[in-house]
């Protein structure tokens, strides 16, 4: 097998049609160095793809191929995956737009799943318009943790902080009903898991944040983080594992305690995601820790408002294709490491 064969190969859904995702994957792969490091298949059409082109004045190349096993290495691949092509109506929510990113989904995760492709990154879908009888989810995270082996993780990721969520896409007002101890447990399993084979991490530390303000004052404030966080961490510190907390989530970030821990776990969505937005933005992944295979994200929605404009920052999307290539090495790596070195005779 040639060296350009042996390229890791970066499997791409679109998203929706009328954000910003065809734009930043046009972007990133105009710089013919991409393909040093990976080759890459987005799950699309060459028609939106060559009108995305014109539009933002772009001199990516691509080769459009009917079926992933057809990958042209050392090329920008288009699989020709959408049945009936809409036009695009950039910034505008449209339902035909979310039946075009489910497409693509469907069809990169089919390869994902057939060893086509080796990693997923998915450019960000409009998580009302895609909704249907075959796509009910919060999103991407849900709907991949049916179709991988697994227990999912919203995991942000940057190369100064690691966000992972207890819950993610929870109403408020459910979020100290859904945190059990075996919630916890199983997490804080998944994210240690993932340190040590993801991220080459040998001990892990853990941060826990706790789930009312300062923790709950004792009981003052909710006593949810004295019956449920506080016992949990200890039982599993016990345990032999490197979890601390819970930490109040308030001043935790400002006073730079995260550096100090390889992963924090905030309780819910916001807790988590607005310091690691302002702290990383940009340069910020979604990871999908804990499942068989490996999916990243950029840190960004559909942007409607600046889609069309040409003024999408595809940093975040390159980012995301990096570090999904690391994670990818790293757990070759790890398989490779703890293998038994031992041949069994026949004696």
């Amino acid at each position: 097998m040639s060296e350009k064969e042996n390229k890791i190969r970066v499997g791409i859904s679109i998203g929706d049609l009328n954000g910003i995702g065809i734009e930043v994957i046009l972007k990133t792969f105009e710089d013919p160095r991409m393909m040093e490091f990976c080759t890459p298949v987005v799950f699309g059409a060459t028609k939106t793809f060559s009108f995305q082109k014109k539009v933002f004045k772009l001199s990516t190349n691509f080769v459009g191929i009917s079926d992933a096993s057809e990958i042209v290495h050392g090329k920008m691949n288009v699989v020709n995956v959408i049945k009936d092509i809409p036009n695009v109506e950039f910034g505008k929510e449209t339902k035909a737009a979310g039946d075009v990113a489910l497409q693509s989904l469907k069809a990169a995760v089919a390869a994902l799943k057939a060893d086509e492709i080796d990693v997923l990154v998915t450019a960000p879908i409009n998580k009302y318009n895609i909704q249907n009888e075959e796509f009910n989810f919060p999103g991407h995270t849900d709907y991949l943790a049916t179709e991988l082996e697994g227990d999912s993780l919203m995991f942000m990721i940057s190369d100064t902080l690691r966000i992972g969520l207890l819950t993610d896409h929870v109403a408020v007002k459910d979020v100290a009903g859904a945190i059990t101890p075996e919630v916890i447990e199983r997490k804080i399993a998944t994210v240690e898991k993932c340190l040590i084979e993801d991220f080459s991490i040998q001990k892990p530390k853990i941060a826990m944040l706790g789930i009312n303000p300062h923790s709950g004052d004792n009981g003052v404030i909710g006593n949810e983080d004295d019956t449920v966080m506080k016992p949990t961490v200890k039982k599993l510190f016990e345990e032999g594992k490197m979890v601390f907390g819970p930490y109040a989530a308030d001043s935790f970030f400002g006073s730079d305690s995260y550096k100090q821990f390889d992963a924090v776990i905030a309780a819910y969505h916001d807790q988590g995601l607005i310091p690691f937005k302002t702290l990383s933005f940009g340069k910020g992944v979604n990871y999908t820790a804990g499942l068989s295979k490996v999916r990243t994200s950029p840190d960004h929605g559909t942007a409607y408002g600046i889609a069309g404009k040409g003024e999408a920052d595809q940093s975040s999307f390159i980012e995301a294709v990096f570090a999904a290539i690391k994670i990818f090495n790293n757990r070759e790596d790890y398989k490779l490491l703890s293998a038994n070195p031992l041949v069994k005779s026949d004696n």
